[in-house]
């Protein structure tokens, strides 16, 4: 016979396909637990049986060899409206079964067991059932292991649901966060071009700290909870992003060691980087000379890191200006960012350009 509709179908069809399961690839963690239950339970076949609209889906299965049947010929559509395990020891002197195809040819189903899956709101979405080709019972521990690895089930589904909604959730933040630092960017360029223009290096430095977070925020969004950054790719994207607003003339190199640092270290990085190619742009090729500004970022055994920047400008052939509040504040920022990094800074103006390298302090031990 076939089964009737569950009471709440609309329901339990929305809560099924909310985990975003159903005509997903085979998984190991899946086929682990039908393949532990047929061995315990000493059956043929296990199926993690999905009951959809119409048709039953198997997430995994051992002795079946096909991934959906109908589901007029479906036991499981009988199980999803009654109790949380249900075992037919006969299928063919059982009114659910007796005249289903799938048990009455010779080599038949004619033993099912199954554990609902359930969702936290008590809908059911399928089974994990056990079959075989005679007639038999199960023993209690083998049932009770069946309703264990059901659950278990239920829990990975859960699992992945709520990872899916923390992903969605993040990508809102992170949508959200982008508007924001964008809106920013706008208003310190509307600042910039009404301001005086002994103004516009701050304005000019606020700028490029949004747009290294802004980048920062990105990389943030595609590593793990422990919230390091791969380093070697997030300079590369500042650098791209200082290149793109450079003159012609000038031209960046980098390089980089694969090493992960703290978002705040990161940060402080990226700052240094700006702000000494800043300093470089506009100091250290005059009259549209062409030049290079190379940033290298190593990985020390002891030290942790190093960042060298050096262009190849007019060192010490260039002209000393007195210094003012925008002149110096590109080295006033680098300063405090390498205090905050507890680091030290080596600057060197020779005849082929400019050098300064940054490291950490190495502590004494007593």
């Amino acid at each position: 016979m076939i089964a009737d509709s569950h009471p709440k179908q609309a329901e339990r069809l929305a809560a099924l396909r909310s985990y975003g399961i159903l005509d997903t690839p085979r998984e190991a963690d899946f086929d682990d637990i039908v393949d532990l239950a047929s061995q315990i339970c000493g059956t043929s076949i296990s199926v993690i049986n999905l009951i959809d609209a119409d048709r039953q889906w198997f997430k995994a299965e051992v002795g079946l060899g096909v991934r959906e049947t109908p589901l007029a010929t479906s036991i499981c559509s009988h199980i999803i409206l009654e109790d949380d395990f249900v075992e037919i020891p006969d299928t063919l002197e059982d009114c659910r079964t007796g005249d289903n195809p799938l048990c009455l040819s010779e080599q038949g189903l004619r033993f099912y067991a199954g554990a609902l899956l359930k969702t936290s709101d008590g809908l059911p979405i399928g089974t994990l059932c056990v079959l075989d080709n005679e007639p038999r019972k199960l023993n209690d521990f083998q049932k009770k292991t069946l309703n264990t690895l059901a659950k278990q089930v239920m829990r990975e589904l859960e699992l992945r649901m709520a990872l899916q909604e923390q992903d969605v959730l993040r990508r809102e933040m992170d949508h959200r966060v982008k508007n924001s630092l964008q809106t920013v960017s706008s208003l310190v360029r509307l600042y910039k071009s009404q301001a005086h223009p002994d103004s516009a290096d701050a304005f000019d430095a606020v700028a490029r700290k949004v747009e290294a977070i802004s980048l920062l925020h990105e990389e943030l969004h595609q590593t793990t909870s422990n919230e390091l950054v791969p380093m070697q790719r997030f300079i590369h994207k500042v650098v791209d992003l200082l290149q793109a607003s450079a003159p012609e003339n000038v031209t960046l190199e980098f390089e980089a060691d694969t090493l992960e640092m703290p978002s705040e270290s990161a940060s402080g990085i990226a700052m240094i980087v700006s702000e000494f190619v800043a300093n470089s742009i506009k100091h250290a090729f005059p009259d549209d000379r062409d030049g290079i500004i190379k940033i290298v970022l190593k990985s020390d055994p002891a030290l942790g890191w190093t960042l060298e920047c050096c262009d190849n400008g007019i060192g010490v052939d260039g002209v000393e200006v007195a210094p003012n509040k925008s002149e110096g504040l590109g080295l006033k920022l680098i300063n405090a960012v390498v205090m905050k990094l507890k680091a030290k800074v080596e600057r060197d103006a020779k005849e082929d350009g400019y050098h300064m390298v940054i490291m950490p302090k190495v502590e004494l031990v007593n």
